[in-house]
């Protein structure tokens, strides 16, 4: 039973108890009206996030403060991790301590989290994972989870390049940047894209580095790839702030992103979409970041004690130049 229904029966069990003494001594059969239903109050909730890291973040956090507000039912307690999971961990107890209704997290890694989960658990705290997500050896300690299938994100990929790129004759050298090791999208997405190209024979990937989701790592590990390698054929950037890093250190090594390096990049916000339509980017497989309704809907159906699906799957696309206007820009919320 959660929390806010355990509250209210508590409250009616002390009303009813009250009641009967007051019978006894010639109070009547007065009924309570002073007890009241959790869903109809305010929720409190508190939500750790990875950091400020990339575009894609900034915006995930826009969302869910755009929907956890009072106006809509929510008393929000926000801790920025600054990508770091003890700071996490610790903000996860400092919510419990709290007494918050419900927590959510994005957590910076998958492992990890057994401990302080169990804490939240006994204090019948239900945990809603967005984003990333979190492996544990008890099922029951998510609640739920809402995000991206960064698997199918990965094939798509590699679906995409083997449609451009299949039937050439030669090696097709490819250079991966990778998100920070561990967390579920740069898990999913290699995983996703080398299963992709498994058979394909001439496909090689020559570089793999994390470049941490940031366009300065990115940068910097784009550097290094081309020192190394004077081949390279292919970029997959595991985010678009990675991408933009591959895109400063391909031109500075001059070469032309888009031209003379294929550029797959996923996330897709706004700024990525336009490189799209000007060509420097040739493939974007969108995650979608806004988050914030779903996760809102989800905690007022948990503590209203309804039954919510564990995964919750986010809608996304794929953009190319043929299909990236000026308008689909416009309306891009982030």
């Amino acid at each position: 039973m959660r929390r806010s229904i355990k509250k209210v029966a508590a409250g009616l069990l002390a009303t009813m108890m009250i009641g009967t003494m007051l019978t006894g001594c010639g109070g009547g059969n007065k009924k309570d009206s002073g007890s009241s239903k959790k869903e109809t109050s305010e929720i409190n909730i508190g939500f750790s996030q990875v950091g400020a890291e990339s575009d894609w973040r900034v915006a995930n956090t826009k969302s869910m403060k755009s929907a956890l507000t009072a106006k809509n039912g929510f008393k929000l307690s926000f801790a920025d991790a600054q990508q770091k999971q003890e700071n996490q961990t610790k903000a996860v107890r400092e919510f419990i301590t709290q007494g918050v209704d419900v927590i959510a997290i994005a957590p910076v890694t998958e492992t990890g989290w057994e401990t302080v989960l169990k804490e939240a658990k006994k204090a019948d705290i239900p945990v809603i994972t967005v984003d990333r997500q979190i492996k544990t050896s008890d099922d029951s300690l998510i609640t739920a989870w809402v995000g991206s299938d960064f698997k199918k994100e990965g094939v798509k990929a590699a679906e995409w390049l083997i449609k451009e790129k299949g039937k050439e004759k030669g090696d097709v050298n490819i250079a991966v940047l990778q998100g920070t090791i561990g967390s579920s999208a740069e898990i999913g997405r290699t995983k996703g894209f080398k299963e992709g190209i498994k058979d394909q024979k001439n496909f090689k990937i020559i570089a793999s580095q994390t470049g941490e989701f940031t366009q300065a790592k990115g940068q910097e590990v784009m550097e290094s790839f081309l020192k190394q390698n004077k081949d390279i054929d292919v970029v997959v950037a595991q985010n678009d702030n990675m991408a933009f890093g591959a895109i400063d250190a391909l031109k500075a090594a001059g070469k032309t992103p888009g031209k003379d390096v294929t550029i797959i990049s996923f996330d897709a916000i706004k700024a990525a979409l336009k490189k799209v339509q000007s060509g420097e980017i040739n493939a974007e497989f969108e995650c979608n970041p806004l988050h914030g309704p779903r996760v809102a809907e989800l905690a007022k159906k948990i503590m209203k004690g309804e039954k919510v699906d564990k995964i919750q799957y986010v809608d996304e696309q794929v953009f190319t130049k043929d299909n990236t206007t000026k308008e689909v820009i416009n309306k891009r919320a982030y």
